[in-house]
């Protein structure tokens, strides 16, 4: 232990995210290797270890020495040990309104629905999962009102991803961005549709993971330090800077899906293998009240960087430009007759579909819109849950025109809830439109980022995000690291131009 205060802090801090790194291993084990009859043993483990880390949390020895550090420091405290003492003050306060048992049984309903998700996605059986989510809703319930009372149970939820921001900014948000996408889509509608046909082709999965690998590794992502497996449902995980892992899935008659959700999940893997080492097993490299260990400043930040890659930059004709060749050369036999711009235009083709993941950039946000309406019914017992899937199906028509055939490509598409992330959906919009904004900086702070992304290569770019992002970790807020890197707090405007300059060229509008 240290010899001061502060240093007790930091030290007790270490303990506690050692312990979340250990739980990170066993939640990447059970995603990418357990067997299904793991399951209910490991539910058990990482009730355990949730609950050591929020025992160690609670010693009275570490709030004494949070406050003796602030005593003892003062005025001349760092920003790194103020913004340290009031994360740890911040969860200390958080967690004494979840008694242990709640902490064990969310930690356990998280294991065994996780399982259950994956077996009724599997089996297309949504009763079979159906008491999980209700066991889950209402623990979620519980933890909201212990530790936001004051709060609707929504802002509550959603406090722990995105702090600080409500269901009513969410509400304007969503406006904002419906009275942009919702005309533009329909305008697409009435335009000629791009071919889509090529990407149905056979593409060998080996070859597939070659190749995106190689890209991730030309926008940053260290395999020295990472490693991509298989999953039912792509993620991004963390044990330190020096393994951060990432996982994709395969189908080998849909290119742009492996490819794309790789290049996702690189992007949540750069942020975290470029964190500011000093910040490692401290409370700048761990959600605290989450208990969790990441380095993202919040959910939305760290989508941020995941659909800057993929979109921004993987979607981009520049991209294409640059690199088609070298997919060209990997698939010759489904994409020789296939040039440059008829690929580019299939994989930005807008069409409205079932799956949130393989969205297109316009009708992705109408995905997220219908979970957020969802959720709040859920949530308020307006929509129960044996409801749920015709509540699903019918939002999907009404949002996006489309039924889904079934509820593995419907209401159990998403591993989200299973582990509950319930009111995680909309910091996927948000981070969308960060990334916008982010993007749109580093260009107008750095004009050789261009000429080189031209060149397919893209060292400035992940140098100006390391700079103005992944470098502080949690050291800054998500409106803080926004504010001093664009100038401005969240703005859907960079967003909207972008994507109404993109579509507008592509679809000849």
């Amino acid at each position: 232990m240290g010899t001061n205060p502060y240093e007790r802090v930091t030290a007790a801090v270490a303990a506690i995210n050692d312990v979340l790194n250990a739980m990170n291993v066993l939640v990447w084990d059970a995603r990418v290797n357990m067997p299904a009859s793991g399951a209910r043993a490991r539910a058990e483990q990482s009730a355990t270890l949730t609950t050591l880390a929020q025992e160690r949390l609670l010693a009275p020895s570490l709030a004494d020495d949070v406050a003796a550090s602030r005593a003892e420091l003062g005025a001349d405290a760092t920003l790194v040990q103020a913004r340290t003492l009031d994360a740890v003050e911040e969860a200390i306060a958080y967690h004494r309104g979840l008694p242990p048992e709640l902490t064990a049984r969310l930690a356990r309903a998280k294991g065994t629905a996780q399982q259950a998700w994956v077996e009724a996605r599997r089996a297309d059986d949504f009763a079979g999962f159906a008491p999980h989510l209700q066991h889950m809703l209402e623990i979620k319930r519980e933890v909201a009102e212990r530790t936001a009372p004051e709060l609707p149970l929504y802002d509550a939820l959603l406090a722990e991803y995105e702090p600080g921001v409500r269901a009513s900014d969410l509400t304007t948000l969503f406006e904002t961005l419906k009275a942009t996408l919702v005309p533009l889509v329909a305008e697409i509608r009435e335009a000629r549709a791009p071919r889509t046909d090529l990407l149905r082709r056979h593409y060998d999965v080996d070859r597939q993971r070659a190749f995106a690998l190689e890209i991730a590794r030309r926008f940053g992502y260290d395999t020295e330090r990472g490693r991509l497996d298989v999953a039912p449902h792509p993620f991004e995980i963390s044990f330190a800077t020096g393994d951060v892992r990432i996982t994709t899935r395969y189908d080998e008659r849909w290119l742009a899906q492996s490819m794309f959700a790789t290049w996702h999940e690189a992007g949540h893997g750069i942020y975290e293998q470029y964190a500011d080492p000093a910040h490692a097993r401290g409370a700048l490299s761990s959600d605290l009240i989450g208990l969790y260990a990441v380095s993202g400043t919040s959910y939305g930040t760290h989508e941020s960087q995941s659909r800057l890659w993929e979109n921004l930059v993987g979607r981009s004709r520049t991209f294409w430009d640059a690199h088609y060749g070298a997919l060209v050369d990997v698939f010759p036999d489904a994409l020789a007759d296939i040039d440059v711009e008829t690929f580019h235009r299939a994989i930005n083709a807008v069409t409205p579909s079932c799956i949130r993941v393989e969205a297109d950039e316009l009708t992705y946000h109408l995905h997220i819109m219908l979970r957020f309406e969802l959720e709040h019914a859920l949530l308020d017992g307006s929509l129960k849950v044996r409801d749920l899937p015709g509540a699903w199906n019918e939002a999907m028509v009404s949002y996006l025109g489309v039924r889904p055939p079934d509820d593995r490509l419907g209401v159990l598409q998403d591993l989200h809830w299973s582990v509950g992330l319930v009111g995680a959906f909309p910091t996927y919009t948000i981070g969308t439109v960060m990334a916008s904004q982010f993007y749109a900086a580093a260009l107008r702070d750095d004009v050789a980022i261009l000429p080189e992304l031209t060149a397919g290569t893209y060292g400035r770019l992940h140098g100006w995000l390391h700079e103005h992002v992944y470098r502080h970790a949690r050291l800054y807020r998500a409106g803080e690291l926004l504010e001093r890197s664009t100038g401005r707090g969240l703005d859907p405007s960079d967003y909207l131009t972008y994507v109404k300059e993109k579509y507008g060229a592509l679809y000849g509008l």
